[in-house]
């Protein structure tokens, strides 16, 4: 048998996930903010990469998403949030749509869309602030089906006005439904909210008809992860109150741990390793949870906490046995933490507010909130910079990879760059 190349045996032993060409959905193809691209080696960061094409945008801090040749990305257009499918190669745009109204803001990340959208089998689901979800063709932008958290469970929308003490309750139905769905087979589940009548819903990815509802908590705006734990398939959710394990094929709730913070804002989406599970946020600091199942009963048991990594709106990056991640507090580092043990490896000061940390094999891509963009290389030795440019303004939103190229946007325009010659 040929030996493998020493290349794709280095990456496996990163543990990243396979490659792929696509970044669907948020945080990419696995929602881990990681791939593994066998094509290409980033090893240096040009002050200007190559860019293919621009086009201006309205407000929003929705992440954009590259699937099947196209990019799919929302903004704020004449009081509406809408989603535009784009030519990838060219940056025409080829259809756009509606979703639902803009709401009003009272921050410093501005109005327009949060959520960034999916796209799966042919489908976009996408999702107002407000709380309209909807499941759109990608060939032309045709409505599937749809429906509002609020007029179908509920789950009504406060803004940060309200004086309504429910809104006190509730992150994601005051400040913007920032959470996103996840697909898993032929279910797509989505973080509604509801109190009454469900906080985790599972749907019919291709009909809208409604499999399950679970919980009774408000959500916050942490999204969805799935994978296998102690054995089972399930849905793991961060709400306003507590992280929670749902049976993806019953709904059943297998499991839920308390976790509070003030202003019900855990933002950070969970990270699932093996039978782990690692979860941030400003009041909780980053802790490391593994799933049992004793006695027939699954148990969620604390294998370490790191109390000094309070992050505030930024999600951890997994690269092999090693966490990056930007915090803690406003003014963040990028941090290094052993993923074993919680403890910090190496911590470099400089970042904004906010940062994405996107792993492209053996390097990461740190988007900060300035803008500002640096490769760095995923070593729990050191920090070691690999390049840096700023060719971006203020944004909040995370970038798309696909096949060298990165796709990324700030309040005014959404650009595609190439990072390889």
């Amino acid at each position: 048998m040929k030996a493998a190349p020493r290349s794709v045996l280095f990456l496996a032993v990163l543990g990243l996930p396979a490659f792929a060409l696509d970044w669907p959905q948020w945080r990419g193809p696995q929602r881990t903010g990681a791939v593994t691209d066998a094509a290409h080696a980033l090893r240096s960061l040009g002050a200007a990469p190559k860019q293919l094409w621009e086009i201006a945008v309205g407000p929003g801090q929705a992440s954009p998403v590259v699937s099947e040749g196209r990019v799919v990305f929302m903004d704020g257009v004449e009081g509406n949030e809408v989603v535009h499918c784009l030519e990838m190669a060219s940056g025409k745009e080829l259809w756009k749509v509606a979703v639902g109204p803009m709401v009003e803001f009272q921050n410093a990340y501005g109005e327009g869309p949060r959520c960034t959208p999916l796209v799966d089998a042919g489908f976009v689901f996408v999702q107002s602030c407000g709380g309209e979800f909807k499941c759109l063709s990608l060939r032309n932008g045709a409505l599937v089906w749809g429906f509002s958290f609020g007029e179908k469970y509920g789950a009504i929308w406060f803004g940060n006005k309200s004086p309504d003490p429910g809104s006190k309750e509730t992150a994601a139905r005051r400040h913007g439904n920032n959470g996103s769905a996840a697909i898993d087979g032929d279910r797509i589940l989505v973080p509604v909210g509801s109190p009454t009548k469900g906080t985790l819903i599972a749907f019919d990815k291709k009909t809208g008809k409604e499999l399950w509802a679970a919980g009774s908590d408000n959500t916050a705006y942490s999204s969805v992860m799935v994978g296998t734990l102690a054995g089972v398939r399930q849905a793991v959710h961060l709400t306003g109150d507590a992280l929670m394990g749902v049976e993806v094929a019953t709904g059943k709730v297998l499991w839920r741990e308390p976790l509070k913070t003030g202003a019900k804002r855990h933002v950070a989406t969970p990270i699932i390793d093996g039978d782990t599970i690692t979860v941030t946020s400003t009041s909780i600091g980053l802790i490391r949870f593994h799933v049992v199942k004793e006695a027939g009963e699954f148990q969620l048991k604390r294998d370490w906490e790191n109390m000094e990594m309070k992050v505030v709106i930024s999600s951890p990056t997994q690269v092999g046995k090693y966490l990056y991640s930007p915090g803690p507090g406003n003014k963040c580092d990028l941090v290094c933490v052993d993923s074993a043990t919680g403890q910090t490896k190496w911590k470099e000061a400089g970042l904004g507010d906010y940062a994405s940390v996107t792993a492209i094999n053996d390097s990461l891509l740190v988007l900060d909130s300035t803008g500002e963009l640096r490769l760095v290389r995923a070593s729990s030795e050191k920090y070691e910079e690999l390049g840096r440019a700023h060719f971006m303004g203020k944004t909040w939103a995370s970038p798309a990879y696909s096949d060298g190229k990165l796709y990324l946007r700030d309040a005014t325009k959404l650009v595609a760059v190439s990072l390889v010659p």
